[in-house]
């Protein structure tokens, strides 16, 4: 069940809470698309296949949904920093639905003139005949799911497209988005060191102002995961991987694309603004079967998370019944979002502000192991200064171990 719509602050607290946030972090709309042509064997994203989809349906199901988040989170005309469609595959979508959301976020928010808004595509020739219509609706920047410049790969990750139908649609797309960024995976089974450094050559020399580098990873769930499970897939040695990862990390730097965080790679101002939302803990709105949303709430002063339902139709049928398709939504409690702010604040180079954090969940002591945090700092994984704690270059490798070692 949902709360009563919000209102504006009344109370001082509240107000410091959400400036102090939004200061720093941004705001941004996240729209999810559930719908793919087919499910890929390493995703475990909240996706679907089916033969028929209402666009126009499941559009204004979504724009529905859109206007009672903004009723709740009384975010009415805000500023907005960024729109992110995801999914699924949103470039399956009919460029008028994308429109028609679009008309609606502008109508409820406040969208400047440089509003990051982005669509996840694939690089198939059926969806790159789309990408003009996706332009002139108001796309200004494109993701393109790409993930190997070779087609024997391409096969086992389950995708449709081929390498040379990847670096076309690549080209096209950069002749029509001011921004394209490409996602690549690598640290695949039985992958060579020198096989991925040749490849990653070829992926620096496509132009990308933006590049996501993913290592492979069993999520559960997934069809990977069965094979791996049965004993029908090995995954590359954990020290294989490592290697690759070092690699990327210097390639990438020594071609002016450093990593803004730990698998995002982009040249100075080209740094996705929406993700950056996430990893600094800024507010977002969700919208769209199995969308999260987190936001400072501007009744309470407090930050609220929202999830949707995951089944398509399911959500359909309650926002139609009751606004929206929420499946839960709950205030965070202070170790709750300190939590957050660490795990995702310190993927990112820049790191994270203790004091920030300190001021919108309370006394570091409650949520944060001082001593511990000087421990890896003497040995080189962690790195303070002035308040602001960052993961070294040799963190990065360990992430997980020095993250949950410091967090209460």
């Amino acid at each position: 069940m949902t709360g009563k719509p919000g209102k504006t602050p009344s109370d001082s607290k509240a107000a410091d809470h959400h400036h102090l946030n939004g200061l720093s972090s941004g705001f941004g709309v996240y729209i999810h698309w559930p719908f793919c042509h087919k499910k890929c064997p390493y995703c475990d994203f909240n996706s679907h296949v089916r033969d028929e989809i209402d666009q126009s349906g499941f559009g204004q199901a979504i724009i529905t949904e859109l206007k009672t988040m903004a009723d709740i989170s009384g975010f009415h005309r805000r500023p907005l920093d960024s729109v992110f469609f995801g999914g699924g595959t949103p470039s399956l979508m009919e460029a008028e639905v994308v429109g028609h959301i679009l008309k609606a976020i502008a109508s409820l928010f406040s969208l400047s003139d440089d509003c990051e808004i982005t669509l996840e595509a694939n690089p198939t020739f059926l969806e790159a005949e789309r990408l003009y219509a996706f332009h002139d609706q108001g796309i200004n920047r494109l993701s393109l799911g790409i993930q190997s410049l070779k087609d024997d790969q391409l096969a086992f990750l389950g995708r449709q497209h081929s390498a040379t139908e990847a670096r076309t649609v690549l080209s096209k797309a950069q002749n029509i988005f001011p921004r394209v960024s490409a996602d690549f995976i690598y640290a695949l089974p039985d992958q060579e060191l020198n096989e991925w450094q040749q490849q990653l050559s070829q992926i620096l020399d496509l132009g990308c102002d933006h590049l996501s580098l993913y290592q492979l990873t069993l999520e559960q769930g997934t069809a990977f995961y069965s094979l791996a499970k049965r004993g029908r897939l090995t995954m590359l040695d954990d020290t294989m991987a490592l290697d690759q990862f070092l690699l990327t990390q210097e390639m990438c730097q020594n071609r002016g694309l450093p990593a803004y965080e730990v698998s995002n790679h982009a040249k100075s101002g080209q740094e996705s603004r929406h993700n950056l939302i996430y990893w600094r803990g800024g507010d977002w709105l969700g919208a769209g079967p199995g969308a999260i949303g987190r936001f400072w709430h501007q009744a309470t002063g407090k930050r609220m998370e929202t999830r949707a339902r995951k089944d398509p139709d399911a959500w359909r049928e309650d926002v139609n019944k009751q606004g929206h398709g929420l499946s839960h939504q709950h205030d965070e409690d202070a170790a709750e979002f300190a939590s957050e702010a660490v795990m995702m604040g310190l993927r990112l180079r820049e790191g994270i502000d203790l004091n920030l954090i300190e001021t919108l969940a309370g006394p570091r002591s409650e949520w944060l192991n001082s001593d511990e945090v000087m421990h890896l700092c003497r040995h080189g994984l962690l790195a303070l200064q002035e308040d602001c704690l960052t993961m070294t270059d040799d963190g990065k490798t360990v992430m997980n171990t020095v993250i949950g070692r410091i967090l209460k």
